[in-house]
Parts: C-alpha cells; structure tokens; sequence
C-alpha cells in the first residue's frame, strides 16, 4: 500500500485518519513465540480512499529526524542555544499514537495468535 497507493483504495477510509500498528513476531518451528518489535503510527488517507503519501513521508522524516537530534545536539553542547527547533517534533508525533497497556496486549495477543481479531 505504501510503495504504490493508487492501486490500494480503501473508500471505507476516505478521508480519515487510522490508527495502526506494525507488530514483528519472532518465529520457531513456524508458530509465534514472541513479539520482538511494535512500530504505532496514524495513516492518513486523501478523499478517495488512498494512503496519503506526502504527509506520512513528512511525518517519518520528521520522526527520524527527532530520533537523531540528541545525536547533533550533543556534538554541538559547546554552544549556548535557547531556541528550540521543535517542528519536526510536532510533525512526528501528529504520525504517532501510544494505545493503553490494554490495548497495547490486545494487540500482541493477536500477533501470537492467542486471540482473534475482531471488526469495529
């Protein structure tokens, strides 16, 4: 859906902002054992029903972005600065959402298979 959005439609998501999450389960024997990584993020989708493309790429970048800014900061802690650059923070975390423990477990009982995934 991401490398090609116009051959994706979703008209049920037109126009809507959706809440998703991207779980990595490790495997042995082909079943899952554990969740090894979980990624939430906000899709946004146009009024036709495609992944909106140049809002979610400026919404990594800027994630991305905030993640390495300790990195530039501290190379550059000689320096007296007051200002604060915090656009790409509020960009990133407009892409970002947190669910509750219970939801977060939820999420991971489906993953592993222990529960099935349910329609809104």
């Amino acid at each position: 859906m991401l490398q090609d959005p116009a051959s994706h439609c979703l008209p049920a998501f037109a126009g809507q902002r959706i809440r998703t999450a991207d779980v990595i389960v490790e495997l042995k024997g082909r079943e899952p054992v554990q969740v090894v990584r979980r990624t939430y993020f906000i899709l946004t989708f146009d009024p036709e029903g495609h992944i909106d493309l140049g809002k979610f790429g400026s919404q990594q970048s800027a994630l991305a972005e905030w993640v390495m800014d300790p990195v530039f900061t501290a190379a550059n802690s000689d320096r007296d600065q007051t200002v604060v650059e915090a656009a790409s923070r509020f960009i990133a975390q407009g892409g970002r959402w947190v669910p509750s423990s219970a939801l977060a477990r939820i999420i991971d009982d489906v993953a592993l298979g222990q529960r099935r995934c349910g329609r809104a």
